[in-house]
């Protein structure tokens, strides 16, 4: 099955996500199919927290990838969130 999943980066207690698409057999830092996007829960200065292409996830979505809970939550953030 197809994923939709946060992969850890960044440093000790900085961590910054990214939004992948992989197959749900690999380990979570793992190979993937694609990256749609990142997410960092601690922003500083003029970056963002949420960075998601929202027609790449849909397309994936289409084609069966089943996002985790956290993601849904993201991908709502990322809708919701004004157009710079």
């Amino acid at each position: 099955m197809v994923v939709i999943r946060l992969n850890r980066g960044g440093s000790k207690k900085r961590p910054k996500y990214r939004i992948t698409v992989a197959d749900s057999r690999r380990w979570l830092g793992g190979k993937f199919l694609e990256v749609i996007g990142h997410y960092n829960p601690n922003p500083r200065g003029t970056e963002q927290k949420v960075v998601l292409d929202l027609a790449k996830a849909e397309e994936w979505i289409a084609k069966g990838a089943q996002p985790t809970p956290r993601v849904k939550s993201l991908m709502k953030m990322a809708s919701a969130a004004p157009k710079a």
